[in-house]
């Protein structure tokens, strides 16, 4: 859940930070106060689009923090696919907004793109305003809620397994269709390709090998003067003893005294272990003058050799394993032509299979669905007539349709909100504050099944007042036992429910504008009931009838 959000330079805002619970967080305030800009914040730090218009005036940057706790494993998932994981059990979301249009996000401290804060903040919570019911507008996203409530995920990813091996092999036989011409043309191409790599030979690390065999040759007189220095500081010369008869010497000095000196003995077994080192490395330098002295000086062969491996290398791959595996793959593509009809008869069938498969899964997770839909649409117009509209009538229209990611149907939810009138789409019906009852109906059906941990209802008592604004109420503080929520309002009635209330104030200071946002005690909380009970004049009836509301909840 979100336990702490901090805004900075946004609108109005300066400077504010605000401790978040679990259960119902209301927040309230006067119109203009800047509610909607505490929204717009956390809309930017969930990685939505945003304006640089959203800077406070005459500030450079702006900034906004989210923390949230306890993530859910689906939050995990998701930030474990994008190299990301909480710290602590917490994630910290961060965005930078520039007055220059670019910007900065971030998880845990570490940078992201607004792309993938948006991927990561869609799991951890959900807005729903008076005008961003976005789901119910969008009838592509209804089917998840029938797939929610029925709890049809098994089905349905057994069946996407089957129909992303259908659509890999229906692109494989798209791709396979070949007229006569173009196939004979492609074996010719893929037969002189494979002649041609065949010919080279080539084999992994040659190019490296050929490379340092020129230079070898190239500096053969260099090699053979360093190697006759070495042998010479080694062996010695007859003018001067080596390293080797110096040791020995040495060697044979200290041993002359060990009889008498029992320490000694550990440094004369150590100077005579040196000297077999030192003659072991001169017979290894003696091997290398000896290769080095044999080697055939075919350094036309050599260069045409690495001319013969660049050269297919600016046809075939940049290295010799990129060109074998072009020629693996070539060979695999002719035998297929070869044999074209056989393959392709192979993977027509191999294909159909999969559709008749995929169809199958589609008709049996259809069936399911209709048998969930009727039920969604029952329990959800159970929930809107508590929410004063008794009189709404429901219906989850499912249509067949080409097969997709989620299956074969076409399902959109109707509405009817007046007696006599046929349920049609929502976005042609609801109204603003219908959208928000029904979006808040829609949760509370779905509330065991939702795996998103915060909920925001921005305004969801537009329009409505008095029994129905009571009865948002309940349906929130219901919702708000199983995740938090927060919600933004006018009611008093809805307001009384909080088990956490926070008000936003707006104050003018030198010309220029503030807003804070203060959690209140029970006085406060009284206090500001009866400001949106009574309006600026607050009498000891709208504060007595405000006491009366919390006493009751």
């Amino acid at each position: 859940m979100l336990t702490n959000l901090y805004i900075e330079n946004i609108a109005v805002i300066e400077k504010t930070s605000i401790d978040f619970d679990g259960g119902l967080n209301i927040l309230t305030g006067e119109t203009g106060a800047g509610k909607s800009i505490v929204i717009d914040s956390i809309n930017a730090v969930l990685g939505s689009r945003t304006s640089r218009d959203l800077i406070r005036n005459g500030c450079e940057t702006a900034f906004v923090s989210a923390e949230f706790t306890d993530p859910s494993p689906r939050v995990c998932q998701v930030l474990e696919e994008y190299g990301f994981a909480p710290e602590d059990g917490v994630v910290i979301l961060q965005r930078e907004l520039q007055a220059s249009g670019k910007g900065k996000c971030r998880i845990n401290g570490r940078p992201a793109t607004a792309a993938v804060l948006k991927a990561v903040g869609a799991c951890l919570m959900n807005i729903h305003g008076q005008h961003e019911s976005y789901e119910l507008m969008s009838p592509e996203l209804h089917v998840q809620y029938i797939d929610k409530l029925g709890e049809l995920t098994e089905e349905l990813e057994a069946y996407r397994a089957v129909y992303r091996q259908y659509r890999s092999l229906k692109s494989e036989l798209e791709k396979a269709q070949l007229d006569e011409a173009e196939r004979e043309r492609k074996i010719d191409l893929l037969t002189y390709q494979v002649n041609e790599l065949e010919e080279a030979e080539l084999t992994a690390g040659e190019y490296e090998e050929l490379l340092e065999q020129r230079s070898r040759i190239e500096n053969k007189e260099k090699i053979a003067e360093a190697l006759n220095e070495v042998k010479e500081y080694l062996n010695g010369s007859e003018e001067s003893d080596g390293a080797i008869q110096t040791l020995e010497s040495a060697c044979s000095a200290i041993s002359g005294i060990t009889d008498v000196m029992t320490e000694a003995e550990g440094i004369a077994g150590r100077l005579q272990n040196a000297v077999y080192e030192l003659e072991d490395c001169c017979n290894e330098v003696s091997a290398l003058f000896e290769t080095a002295d044999s080697e055939v000086e075919n350094i036309e062969e050599i260069e045409d050799r690495i001319d013969l491996i660049r050269r297919l290398g600016r046809k075939y791959g940049e290295s010799i394993e990129e060109m074998l595996e072009f020629l693996e793959n070539a060979r695999k593509e002719l035998v297929f032509l070869e044999k074209y009809e056989e393959n392709r008869q192979t993977l027509s069938e191999n294909c159909d299979k999969a559709f008749a498969e995929a169809t199958r899964l589609a008709k049996a997770l259809s069936a399911r669905r209709r048998v969930v839909g009727d039920r969604f649409a029952a329990a959800v117009k159970k929930e809107m007539a508590f929410l004063d509209m008794p009189n709404v009538e429901l219906v989850v229209q499912q249509e067949p349709c080409p097969l997709n990611s989620f299956g074969g149907d076409a399902i959109e939810i109707l509405i009817s909100t007046n007696p006599g009138e046929d349920p049609k789409p929502v976005a042609k019906i609801a109204s603003g504050g219908e959208l928000s009852r029904m979006m808040l109906a829609i949760k509370n059906v779905l509330a065991d099944r939702d795996e998103i941990d915060t909920l925001i209802f921005d305004e969801v008592d537009t329009g409505i007042s008095g029994s129905a604004s009571q009865k948002v109420g309940l349906k929130l503080k219901e919702v708000s036992r199983n995740r938090q929520v927060l919600c933004v309002t006018h009611q008093a009635q809805i307001a009384a429910l909080a088990d956490h209330h926070y008000k936003i104030a707006k104050t003018v200071r030198d010309g220029k504008t503030y807003t804070s946002v203060t959690p209140l005690d029970h006085q406060g909380r009284s206090s500001e009931l009866a400001r949106i009970i009574g309006g600026v004049t607050i009498t000891q009836a709208t504060l007595d009838y405000a006491e009366e509301l919390l006493k009751n909840q």
